[in-house]
Formats: C-alpha cells, sequence, structure tokens
C-alpha cells in the first residue's frame, strides 16, 4: 500500500506544469523517494510528455542511465521517443535491452512498432513482430494492434508505389489471429479494404461482423459508391437500422458520381439533417457535372439558410462561376470570405482563376499578389492566365520568379510558360526553357511540350527545325501537332510540306476540321482555288465539320443568373 506521500506524488504528477515538475524532481533528490521505482518511472514517463526528449534523458542519467537494469525505467524512454522522435531514439533503446540482457514486454513492444512504422522501417518491424512471437506476446491486444496499424501502413506505403493492396494480407492475419475483436477494429480493416478498392473482401467482413454500427455500414455504402456500384450502395442504404448525416451524403455521392443527379437531388432535399459537408457534396456534384447554374442556385440557398461555407463550398462555387463567366457571382463570393486563415491558398487559387477565367486578369494578379504561402499550382495558373491574357512578358517573369524564391516549376509551369513563349512569338526564350526542363529540373518533356515548342517554331518561320523536332521526338505526332506544322507551312507557304501533314494526319482518324481548313486556306492563298476546293470536300466526304462558335452571357441581377446562347 503507499503511503500518503507517495499517492501525494503521484496525484500531482498527474496534473503539474513542467515547472512543477522541476520542483518536484528536487523534492524527490532530496528524500527516500529517490530509491523507490515505482515513483522513479513514473516521474520519468511524465517528464516525456512535455513534446521533448532533453529534460528526461537528464533524468534517465540520474538514474543510471544505461547501466540501469529496471525494465519500467526503459519503457518509459522507449515510449517517450515513440511518442516525441527522434524514432529511431526508441529503436535504438529498444536494441539496447536486449543488448544488457533486458526482456521487452507487452509494455516495450507496441511503442518499438509504432517507431518503425512511423520511419518507415518496414523491415525491422518485421523483426520485431518476429520477436514478438517468439515471446508469447502476440495476443495481447495492445501489441497485436500496434502489429495491425504497421501492416496496414505498410500496405499504403506499398499501393503509393504501384503494388495495389500488395501487403494487405499480413494485416489481415494479424486481424484474424486477434482473439478479441471489438467493433472498432472490425470497421478499421473494412475501412482499409475500401480505401485500397477491395469492396469484396470489405463486404465479405461485414456480413461476418457479430455487431455492427453506424460506422460499418457507412463504410461499405462509401465503398461501393468509390466504384461506381450504386445497386449495392442503395440496397445496404435501404437496409441500415439508423441513417445519419454521413450515410446520406455517401448516396448523395453514389448517385452524382454515375450522373445521375436527379436522384442526388432528391436525396439531398429528403435528408433531414444536413451539414455543409451534405451542401457541399450536392454543390460539387453540380460543378462536377456541368450543371453550373444550378451549383449557384443552390449555393444560393444554402446561404439564405444560414448555413456556413468552408472551403470546399468556394471552390465549387467558383469553379462554377468561372465556366459560366459570372463575374458579378464571383464577386459576391468573394465579399463573403471573411476568415481567410481558414480558406488558405485552395480558395485564393480559385479566386484567382475566376477572376482570370472571367476576364478580369487585374484583379486576379492583385488576388495572387495578396496570397500567402503560394504552391506551385498557383503559380501555374496565374502564368497561364497572364500568357491567356496576352501578358507574355509578366507570365514569362512569374516563371522566373517562382524559381528565384525556390519553387521547381512542374510539367504544367512548362506547359503554361511554353503556351506564353509560343503567342507571344518569344522562340530564344522558349527554345532554352524547353531544354531546361530535364537538364535543370528533371522533368521530362512531354507530347504536350513538343507540341508548345512546334507550334512556337511553325508560328516563327522555323519550319525546318520545326519539321526536325516532329521527326526527331520520341512521341508519335498527334492532330494537334500536325496542326502546328500545318500552320508554319501556311506562313510560309509551302504547299508541299502542307499536302505531306495532311496526308499524315488523315492517319489518325481524327475528326478535326482544323487541318483540312488550314489546308484549303493555303491553297486559296496561294491562288489555287480548285486545289482550295478539294480540301474543303475531303473534310464534307469524312464528314467532319467546323462547328460555329458560341457564347454564353451572365447577367448578374441581384446575384440571379439567367444564361443566354448567342449562335
Amino acid at each position: 500500500m503507499l503511503c500518503p506521500l507517495e499517492q501525494r506524488i503521484q496525484y500531482l504528477l498527474q496534473q503539474c506544469t513542467f515547472n512543477q515538475l522541476k520542483q518536484i524532481h528536487a523534492f524527490i533528490l532530496t528524500t527516500s523517494l529517490l530509491h523507490d521505482i515505482h515513483i522513479k518511472s513514473k516521474f520519468l514517463r511524465r517528464s516525456t510528455e512535455f513534446g521533448a526528449m532533453e529534460y528526461p534523458n537528464l533524468v534517465f542519467s540520474q538514474l543510471g542511465g544505461f547501466s540501469n537494469t529496471e525494465v519500467m525505467v526503459w519503457n518509459a524512454m522507449i515510449r517517450g521517443y515513440a511518442y516525441n522522435g527522434p524514432f529511431d531514439g526508441c529503436i535504438y533503446m529498444f536494441d539496447e535491452m536486449l543488448q544488457r540482457g533486458l526482456r521487452h514486454n507487452n509494455f516495450t513492444y507496441p511503442y518499438a512498432v509504432s517507431s518503425c512504422s512511423e520511419m518507415g522501417w518496414f523491415g525491422k518491424g518485421r523483426k520485431v513482430h518476429a520477436q514478438i512471437v517468439k515471446s508469447g506476446f502476440e495476443s495481447n491486444f495492445v501489441v497485436s494492434d500496434s502489429l495491425l496499424n504497421m501492416y496496414m501502413k505498410m500496405s499504403h506505403s506499398f499501393e503509393l508505389g504501384g503494388t495495389r493492396n500488395g501487403k494487405l494480407n499480413d494485416a489481415r492475419m494479424i486481424f484474424d489471429d486477434t482473439c478479441v475483436k471489438p467493433i472498432e477494429l472490425w470497421n478499421r480493416m473494412i475501412s482499409k479494404y475500401v480505401s485500397t478498392g477491395d469492396i469484396e473482401s470489405a463486404r465479405q467482413l461485414f456480413d461476418n461482423m457479430p455487431e455492427r454500427d453506424v460506422i460499418s455500414w457507412n463504410s461499405m455504402i462509401s465503398g461501393y459508391a468509390r466504384i461506381g456500384d450504386v445497386a449495392n450502395a442503395r440496397d445496404l442504404f435501404e437496409q441500415i437500422p439508423e441513417k445519419n448525416v454521413v450515410t446520406w451524403t455517401s448516396m448523395i455521392g453514389a448517385y452524382s458520381g454515375s450522373g445521375d443527379l436527379k436522384t442526388a437531388a432528391c436525396l439531398f432535399e429528403k435528408m433531414p439533417c444536413r451539414n455543409v459537408i451534405s451542401w457541399n457534396a450536392m454543390i460539387s456534384s453540380y460543378t462536377q457535372n456541368g450543371k453550373y447554374e444550378e451549383s449557384l442556385d443552390l449555393f444560393v440557398k444554402m446561404h439564405m439558410e444560414g448555413v456556413d461555407s468552408d472551403g470546399f463550398t468556394f471552390v465549387s462555387v467558383l469553379s462554377a462561376c468561372s465556366n459560366l463567366g459570372a463575374l458579378g457571382f464571383g464577386k459576391w463570393l468573394h465579399s463573403l470570405i471573411n476568415d481567410w486563415s481558414q480558406m488558405g491558398v485552395i480558395v485564393g487559387t480559385a479566386l484567382m482563376e475566376m477572376y482570370a477565367k472571367c476576364g478580369d486578369v487585374n484583379s486576379a494578379f492583385t488576388m495572387f499578389i495578396k496570397i500567402w504561402n503560394k504552391d506551385v499550382f498557383c503559380w501555374n495558373v496565374m502564368i497561364k492566365s497572364l500568357a491567356i491574357h496576352g501578358r507574355i512578358e509578366d507570365a514569362v517573369k512569374l516563371f522566373f520568379l517562382m524559381q528565384k524564391i525556390g519553387l521547381k516549376p512542374n510539367s504544367y509551369t512548362f506547359s503554361s510558360t511554353l503556351f506564353a513563349c509560343c503567342h507571344g512569338g518569344l522562340v530564344e526564350v522558349g527554345r532554352e526553357i524547353f531544354h531546361s526542363m530535364e537538364r535543370d529540373f528533371g522533368v521530362c518533356p512531354k507530347l504536350e511540350h513538343y507540341g508548345c515548342l512546334i507550334d512556337l517554331l511553325s508560328r516563327n518561320g522555323r519550319l525546318g527545325e520545326a519539321e526536325a523536332l516532329v521527326r526527331e521526338m520520341p512521341f508519335k505526332p498527334d492532330i494537334a501537332v500536325w496542326g502546328a506544322l500545318l500552320g508554319g507551312c501556311r506562313v510560309k507557304s509551302d504547299l508541299k510540306l502542307a499536302e505531306e501533314v495532311i496526308e499524315k494526319a488523315s492517319v489518325l482518324e481524327a475528326n478535326e476540321p482544323g487541318v483540312y481548313v488550314l489546308l484549303s486556306n493555303i491553297y486559296a492563298s496561294a491562288g489555287q482555288w480548285q486545289e482550295a476546293l478539294t480540301a474543303r470536300e475531303k473534310m464534307e466526304e469524312k464528314k467532319v465539320w467546323k462547328k460555329a462558335g458560341s457564347s454564353s452571357v451572365i447577367q448578374d441581377h441581384d446575384h440571379d443568373h439567367d444564361l443566354s446562347m448567342d449562335g
């Protein structure tokens, strides 16, 4: 039985601050409690709960350091490293215990396994697993739970590496061997199968569950929704004893993912209770399926019902504005954003893109300047927006500026910048940027990058160089490349090469009228009217038609939006 002083110290340790801990430390050093192993180990354990290991290391050294033979003391340090890092410190002490003849126990193993998992040391984790089996602790729930977590994380790393579901069998083996399986454990295993796309195994577990809760049902419904199996999702939706907001939202996602927005909207209207996630699901469904006006209408309804929007809401609705050209509505959305700290760079980028796509590139650039911690995607959008609006010099300046501040361009950055060079006639700059891709940044040029450079060369009279690049590039030319080369033929009035390009482009069997129109125009500009007519007739023979242009005009009247189409 603990004496009153020991009880008092243990009570104080549970709620003390770091400064108070130091005072308790000084008190222990001056009393007989210094020789109490339980007090010492609990004090050391508490010292590791303030986020750093410097002070615990000092305490550990005062307790004899590596010469200490008390497993409780070592476990306290191993636990501390597992929580605070560095994680390799945990593994070092774990291995050192064996070197000093100390035996691990069920309090030691979970932290060692967890540290292996955090560092991705799965080979070492397997060795620890082997030690667990030899020592007979594999049936301990906490130990087996740590192993399950490790093997689940291992399967995720294999999945990222391209080996889908490669090591989930190990996790399943641990799961099957676990004697006592609470419902949370079943749910985690089902959720893991769902996340890897193995719905069949998830359903097998689901059917074998001794009892289910709403999380179990929701995991399966969302799993079927992810693979587009609406029938099975709906079947479970009808069977579930009690639906919550997640259940309804998952089912809405299932229908909208299959393109059945009508049924998704009906379910949304029937929901007994909605939260911001439910509204976002329906709004984003409209946006992703091209129902931009419906997206704006639903946002207005959401706003009128007093539901607070979040970043996901604004991104979806701003995207709809961008596609509709609804600048007035977009400005209203901008005025609704009060807490930018909660919105971040993604919302800022969506707002910037909205302004640019609606023709207000100056406001887009102002927004770009205001965004903190801009990521590469944000820079890419601004570069492309400036290029589209003819501000070529500014687009190229941004390309070089992002490198100066330490951001590495990606494939899309190069596409946008080469697009700018192409439309600005910057041949030397564009050529140098293209050659710097792999040389300086390790970005392998794709067909679209070659296409941009070929278009740049063709537009500016470098037809021979462009033709050579088509022959030398490691890709088969697509219709865009042949079209760019054909445009160069028009610039140089090179009828012979134009005919060769048309012949090669025809092999693609692409329903692209532009190449025939270009060839017809080339003949016409050279006064060869019969050949021009023949090119048009070939287009008609292949039933390839040039579509008439159309535009949309959005009129904002107190944030109403009516779409009118003009042919």
